[in-house]
């Protein structure tokens, strides 16, 4: 029985909108998981999700895969004499994790993302596989094909980005905040990540006039982040860097 069979539902029976009326339901209820199979089942019928859609496949995921970072980075900094249990317990964890970041990369390369598309939707479900690359990343103990396949897909997401966007846009500005962590944190190639986190920052200045009131609050508050990165960057006093996600 799948899950959403298990949540009472039959997938043939539900619309498009019925699917999006649903994870919103899951949403407001903080039912993330149930909101992930919702979204799962929307993407795999096929067509694009448009703007609403791709941010609450976003959203849903991200409550998921969240709760486990955080709970990765708590176990990474546990000392004591149980050092086996330990272990036992982060090798569960690395298994959700992996299992929920594959999820999300197959789901997103073998429905959404779509070579020879280049525009905001591409770039949108390009920067969230390089995402979910970067967490697999993060926990795997021999990461480097992981490591530079965020890279790639980051690089590929921003390529588009510079020609079709804006550099107020923010998702563009997202992009830029969570590849040059990417850089950073993952790549270890700290001069290329402050100059990509600059020239994004540099330019969105630059462009604040063609800032729209629906972005101000978003588009700023990335731009901040980007700005505090590259202060602790600078510093040298690396405490832990700040993503979008």
């Amino acid at each position: 029985m799948s899950r959403l069979e298990a949540l009472g539902f039959n997938a043939d029976d539900l619309s498009k909108e019925d699917l999006i009326f649903l994870a919103k339901t899951a949403e407001n209820a903080e039912r993330f998981e149930d909101m992930c199979e919702f979204m799962d089942t929307l993407v795999r019928m096929g067509g694009e999700l448009g703007i609403e859609g791709r941010n609450l496949l976003s959203v849903a995921f991200k409550n998921v895969i969240g709760a486990r970072r955080a709970s990765w980075r708590t176990l990474c900094s546990e000392e004591g004499t149980s050092e086996k249990l330990i272990e036992e317990y982060k090798a569960q964890l690395q298994e959700e994790l992996d299992h929920i970041c594959k999820r999300v990369i197959s789901l997103l390369e073998t429905n959404l993302i779509k070579e020879d598309e280049e525009n905001e939707g591409q770039v949108f479900y390009l920067k969230m596989a390089a995402d979910y690359y970067r967490y697999l990343a993060e926990c795997e103990t021999s990461n480097e094909p992981t490591s530079q396949k965020a890279a790639d897909k980051y690089h590929q997401a921003y390529n588009i980005a510079q020609v079709k966007m804006q550099p107020t846009h923010p998702i563009r500005l997202g992009l830029a905040l969570n590849y040059s962590v990417c850089l950073y944190e993952i790549m270890k190639d700290e001069e290329k990540a402050c100059l990509l986190a600059k020239d994004a920052f540099d330019e969105a200045i630059s462009k604040l006039d063609l800032l729209d009131d629906t972005d101000y609050k978003d588009s700023t508050l990335i731009m901040q982040l980007l700005r505090d990165n590259l202060t602790l960057w600078s510093s040298k006093d690396d405490l832990g860097d700040d993503d979008e996600n």
